[in-house]
This record gives structure tokens, sequence and C-alpha cells, in this order.
């Protein structure tokens, strides 16, 4: 059995840095009523709940929920890194397509410590121990926060294969930021130039300005996804559907190919977007508009290649003749992506989803995307898992 799967409501609080925000069941209880009240519907019509969140103890999306209703039904605590979002969109969308559920809340919230991320269990193994090894192996650098030494020695590895200029990143946080200017949910609104990002403090000198990493912060987003019978019984919208999807992880290759381009989800994110488009019958030439993980401008330069938006090596060349904006091939991050909207891990991929389901509803305000008809995103975690989403209308 296959049905398809509605986005019926969204919902997003605005994101903040960390100690000016709620607690986060306080959070995640906001956004869930704001995306029930975009559906229309009651708590007690849903039947399913997938939370999201990567800081906290078992069981917080119970917490959070409790405070919206407790009617007893299932609620589902995901942890997929900053993924984690996308990965409880997943499932729920799983449950109403295989018609486990008709009516299913998706939660993704985050109450973050200011500061680079770091390991919260120190007595154990670390599922990191094999990336830093890699990267201790390649680039080197053990005095850089191990997502700076990630991403930057991936970004670097681009430089190097490429003849990537640094401006490049820094024209991306650039385009960032004129988005932003017109989220009034994003944490900064402050349009900055190329030079602006350029001219920052120096975090990996040659490779890395403070400007080109989004910060830690503190949010919650939802979602409700519905059957098309559901949303006919109960005279809900069904103009925003998921017509495609894929989950992915890491295969030998992360490791075994020497390439820091690889050991932060390359592969991931090509094969789950090749799936998309396959399952889809819809390319990258089709995007109208995309969310993709942006958690650094190195990032979001080398997926714009895996997503196939511009052939490998060409996206240099994309982000110069304005093709990631409006007005362009495809725009990117129309809500200023991470770098400028936030990245509180377990909201992540719901917000991108908050964003998309706007923007094909022609809903998103002086940022929409004219006549945008299919919407991708791009939700990534290290260690790892990629979601690939399609959305149309």
């Amino acid at each position: 059995m296959s049905q398809k799967v509605f986005v019926s409501g969204v919902g997003m609080i605005p994101f903040a840095k960390p100690g000016a925000s709620a607690p986060y069941h306080e959070m995640g209880a906001l956004a869930a009523r704001a995306a029930l009240e975009d559906a229309d519907i009651a708590y007690e019509d849903v039947e399913q709940a997938y939370v999201g969140y990567v800081y906290g103890d078992s069981t917080c999306g119970q917490k959070a929920l409790y405070g919206v209703g407790m009617t007893g039904i299932p609620i589902v605590n995901v942890n997929n890194n900053c993924s984690t979002g996308s990965t409880a969109l997943y499932l729920a969308r799983q449950a109403v397509q295989s018609g486990a559920a008709d009516c299913v809340l998706v939660l993704g919230f985050e109450q973050m410590s200011p500061g680079a991320l770091a390991s919260v269990f120190t007595d154990r193994p670390a599922p990191f121990d094999d990336f830093d090894a890699v990267t201790d192996r390649l680039v080197g650098k053990p005095e850089i926060p191990l997502a700076l030494r990630y991403f930057g020695g991936a970004g670097l590895a681009h430089m190097e294969k490429y003849g990537t200029p640094l401006a490049a990143f820094a024209r991306i946080r650039a385009k960032a930021s004129r988005h932003a200017v017109n989220n009034p949910l994003a944490l900064f609104r402050k349009e900055v130039s190329e030079q602006d990002v350029l001219d920052a403090p120096a975090i990996w000198p040659g490779v890395m300005t403070r400007l080109m990493a989004c910060p830690p912060t503190c949010g919650a987003a939802a979602a409700v996804l519905v059957s098309e019978n559901f949303a006919k019984k109960h005279g809900l919208r069904a103009d925003v559907h998921i017509a495609a999807q894929a989950m992915t992880t890491d295969r030998p290759g992360t490791f075994d190919a020497g390439d820091m381009m690889r050991l932060v989800g390359y592969d991931m994110s090509r094969e789950a977007a090749n799936k998309v488009y396959a399952q889809a019958g819809i390319g990258p030439e089709d995007l109208d508009v995309v969310e993709l993980h942006d958690c650094f401008a190195h990032n979001e330069l080398i997926t714009y290649e895996a997503l196939g938006l511009c052939p490998e090596g060409g996206a240099d060349k994309f982000i110069q003749d304005g093709d990631n904006t409006y007005g362009g091939k495809v725009v990117t991050n129309p809500s200023g992506g991470l770098l400028s909207k936030g990245h509180p891990l377990g909201a992540t991929g719901l917000a991108q989803c908050f964003e998309l389901t706007h923007q094909l509803r022609g809903s998103a305000g002086a940022r929409q995307v004219g006549n945008a008809k299919v919407a991708l995103q791009h939700n990534l975690g290290l260690g790892g898992a990629c979601v690939v989403t399609m959305y149309r209308v």
C-alpha cells in the first residue's frame, strides 16, 4: 500500500542564540502548536509523532509534546546528528505512505550551548574516531575544533583540486545574508558583503573565516504530514506533497578514498539526490528552489555539485554567474540557510521543510521565489546520514 503524503501544516519559531531562548520543551510545544494551527487540526487528530533532537536526555520528545496534549499516541525520539529533523521527517513520511497512520506530527528542537560542537560522552569510543583518524592524516590541524577541520578540510580539498578561490565561499556567505534580510525568523538578518566575509577573523588562515561558519543556535520547527484520504475527509489543504525522498549512510569510500569531500558526505549527498531524481522522474534542471545544508559555506559549495546543480568543478562559475540566487538557475537557501538562519541541530530539517512548504504555497513574502513548483531539501549529518526530499505542488 502506498499513499500520497501531503504537508498539511508547518510551524517554526524564531531562532535564537544559546542562552537567549526558552527551554527546549517550551520551544518544541510552540512549534508543534503552530504546525497544528497551520494545518487546522487538533492534537487529538494526530496518530503518531516523531521528535528529533541531539543534545538532550531520552524522552525529551514526550516532555515537549505533553505540553501540547497527552493522548497516549506513540512518540518516537530521533537522534541522527545534524540530519535529525529530516530523519524524523523520513520516518513520518514512511508511516503515512505505508498506511500505518493517516496523520503524523514531526517535531525538531535544540537547546544548544555556546561554542563549537563537542562530544558529551568522553568515557567511551566516539562515533567520530574514524573521521578524526582520516582528518589527522589528510589535513592535521588538531588544534581546530572537529567540525571546522572536517568542512574546512573539504573546502581546502576543493580549492586544491579545482583552483576554487577563497572568495567563492565568501560570496556564498554574502548571498545567505542577502536572503536572510527578508526572513523574520532568521538569527542573523544583517547583510554582509563578500569583502566583509573575507575580512572577518580567520579561524583557518587561507581556508575559513568566522563568518563562513554557521552559529550554534536554539530553536524548534514542526510539520504535519497527512494522507490524501485524511486531507479530503477533514477538508485540509493538500497543495504541497512529498514527491520523493531518500536517506543514505556512509559507504567504505568515506574513509578509504583519502578525500575530505567524501569524508564529509559528498557521496551520501550525491547518492540520495540521484535516488530522489529517479523516484520523481525530475532532474536538477527542473528545480526552482533548494534548501541545502550550509553548515559551512564550504559545504554549500560542495553540495551544489553533489546535488547536480552544476558540474563537478563548476561551483565557482555557478556562484559567479549568480545561478544560486534570485534571477539565476535555482534559488538556494532563500531562508538564509544555516549560515544566517541558524542551525539548531534537531530543528534544522524541519525548518527547511517549513521554508520550502511556504515557497511552494506562494506564501514566503519578500523572499518568495517566483512561480516555485518543485523544491529540493538536503540535510546532512556526519557519522553519517543524509536525507534528500523533493516537494511538489
